[in-house]
């Protein structure tokens, strides 16, 4: 309904923008002609939309991060929240031919997150309409949301279902609710129907619980099928769909990771700056979670990963050292909580990110820089109090993690980057048996490398640090990365950690942390841990030419594993027999790797999962 659309740069605040001149763009978008930009203001021009004794509102999703917006030079209303839906009524403000102007700014608050740092390029945080804009139009009663909270537990199943409803006229009636089974999936539906009163011009919010008999649960891919429910609100000629499943997350010290009760490793990857197809390329290196790092991702990237059964850790958009709005990051929880819940791979949600760096610049793994970062992490200072007071509005059903952090700190959950910020990467082992509290939840890992031989444009890429471990282009740089994140992942695993995150999927410029470039190609990093993330995987506890190493076989999936394991050692092969049982790890073989030693490939027959060490 919206004709074509014109931006500009402007300063933000004030009256009602008025530029000189104004750009064509493509809405929604992010139009890179204005990166950089504190404020863009975008103008429309569209006819009344209305028919007969219809009602109009604007629509805009992603409207990052504050707007304020008219209609033919009349306020309508400004939003703050950039995930969700900015909604505004037009009726009293239309005519024949309308114009509408929209005011985006950059925060002005601590919670831009990623996109107010370096790690995200300027023109990915441009100020402007994201994910959609629309006109709407309605009858006199109008569903504005639906959302449905999931819940598993020894009472049953069943959805706690709002809908948000607006009334332009007096309003008496019954919403009906239904659910029934997604697509061609067996299953048995339902129905009901609750009361709805409000007066004319106002908003009400009706809340309904549906019990679910002989539930169909949503599982992580490797653990089952996504079974999924559409659930209905219907109000007169008014209705409003949402899908959603029913599936229970919880995590403590004891039992670790539990989805329906089930143990579960999670294997996942970060995302800097979520696009839905980063979903299929994560399932695509055996993770089953993904975190949203100090960004709240679209819709869109939400759905994609419950169709592909992939838990999802969501950060608040708050990153860095600093003090920040205690109310502002509990209203901010409620928020994604409302937004977001009814997805049921919403796992965890943590506060604050990277509060303090324990190193300027890569340390060594000499005896001086083992002193040196010892003696910051003695010196780190951090108040949690802020944060666990942001955690406690995240409800009982989703984890809590208030601080995502370095050693040093007494992290919920770690920042570890032996082999990167500090060290070499087979120091992982010291440091977490010296702290061993360190290792239930890692909430990010790894090295950079380059991403193009002749890189350019490297925002948020640490040279210096990276300099300091690779001479040389891309091939070095690569395999460096490579290295690190194999020999970590295994680490973990062998551990038994509960949560593994590696730092970064996808780079966003020509260097970074991520296992494919920008464009997607996969970097040497990206088999070795598609390898060191396979659920049913052999590794050598000491990979290193000259040393007696066990085989370890770690099996993450409920099933026992029974085959065959076989190795070669620069041609040499034999095998055994393997048996380990559900969710468990087994030392099976044992083998005398020579000095001189190449390579060592450990193979598993039945699952096709083969770990090669270049030695």
């Amino acid at each position: 309904m919206v004709n074509e659309w014109r931006a500009a740069t402007v300063e933000p605040g004030g009256d009602q923008p008025a530029p000189a001149t104004w750009e064509p763009v493509e809405v929604p978008g992010r139009p890179a002609d204005f990166a950089g930009s504190d404020a863009v203001a975008y103008r429309s021009t569209f006819e009344d939309p209305r028919d007969g004794d219809e009602h109009a509102m604007v629509v805009f999703e992603g409207v990052y991060a504050h707007a304020r917006v008219w209609l033919n030079d009349t306020f309508l209303g400004e939003h703050d929240t950039y995930f969700e839906p900015l909604r505004l009524r037009l009726d009293g403000a239309l005519a024949p031919e309308n114009e509408l102007v929209v005011e985006c700014r950059r925060p002005d608050d601590r919670f831009g997150g990623s996109y107010e740092t370096d790690d995200v390029p300027d023109e990915r945080a441009v100020p402007g309409i994201w994910w959609n804009a629309d006109i709407a139009t309605y009858t006199d009663s109008h569903i504005l949301d639906l959302s449905a909270r999931p819940r598993v537990d020894d009472d049953g199943a069943r959805f706690e279902v709002r809908t948000t409803i607006l009334a332009e006229t007096d309003l008496e009636d019954r919403v009906t609710f239904s659910v029934k089974p997604e697509g061609s999936r067996r299953g048995r539906g339902m129905m009901d129907r609750t009361s709805v009163t409000a007066a004319a011009g106002e908003r009400t919010t009706v809340e309904y619980t549906i019990d679910v008999r002989d539930p169909a649960l949503w599982w992580p891919h490797d653990l089952g099928e996504q079974n999924r429910y559409v659930l209905r609100a219907k109000l007169g000629d008014d209705e409003r769909t949402l899908t959603t499943g029913l599936c229970s997350i919880r995590y403590d010290d004891t039992d670790g990771l539990r989805v329906n009760d089930t143990p579960i490793t999670a294997r996942g990857v970060g995302l800097l700056a979520a696009e839905p197809a980063d979903i299929e390329q994560a399932v695509e290196l055996n993770a089953n979670l993904v975190r949203a790092h100090a960004h709240v991702p679209s819709p869109a990237v939400y759905e994609a990963a419950d169709e592909a059964g992939v838990l999802v850790w969501q950060d608040l958009p708050l990153t860095g050292p600093g003090p920040f709005d205690i109310e502002r990051g509990r209203t901010l929880v409620d928020r994604i909580v409302s937004a977001y819940d009814h997805h049921p791979g919403l796992a965890a949600i943590s506060v604050h990110d990277d509060p303090i760096s324990l190193s300027d610049g890569a340390l060594g793994s000499g005896l001086l820089d083992r002193l040196r970062l010892r003696w910051r992490r003695f010196r780190a200072d951090y108040d949690h109090e802020p944060a666990e007071t942001v955690a406690e509005a995240v409800p009982d059903e989703i984890v809590a993690l208030p601080v995502v952090g370095p050693p040093g700190i007494e992290p919920d959950a770690t920042a570890l980057y032996p082999g990167w910020k500090y060290g070499d990467a087979a120091d992982v082992d010291q440091l977490l048996d010296r702290h061993p509290a360190l290792e239930a939840i890692v909430g990010e890992y790894g090295a950079g490398s380059i991403g193009v031989p002749e890189p350019e444009n490297m925002a948020g890429f640490d040279q210096e640090i990276h300099d300091t471990h690779v001479s040389g282009g891309i091939e070095p740089s690569q395999a460096y990365q490579r290295s690190v994140i194999k020999t970590i992942t295994e680490r973990l695993r062998l551990r038994a950690s509960d949560v593994i995150v590696a730092a970064s999927l996808r780079d966003l410029s020509d260097a970074g942390m991520g296992v494919l470039t920008r464009n997607g190609k996969p970097k040497q990093a990206h088999d070795a841990l598609t390898d060191a993330f396979e659920p049913v995987q052999a590794v050598l506890a000491e990979p290193s030419p000259g040393a007696e190493s066990d085989v370890v076989v770690l099996n993450d999936t409920p099933s026992e594993v029974v085959g065959h394991l076989s190795w070669d050692i620069d041609g040499d092969t034999d095998e055994t027999a393997v048996s380990v049982g559900a969710d468990s790890r087994k030392t099976v073989a044992s083998l005398s790797i020579p000095t001189d030693a190449e390579f060592v490939t450990l193979s598993l027959t039945g699952r096709s999962a083969t770990n090669t060490y270049r030695l």
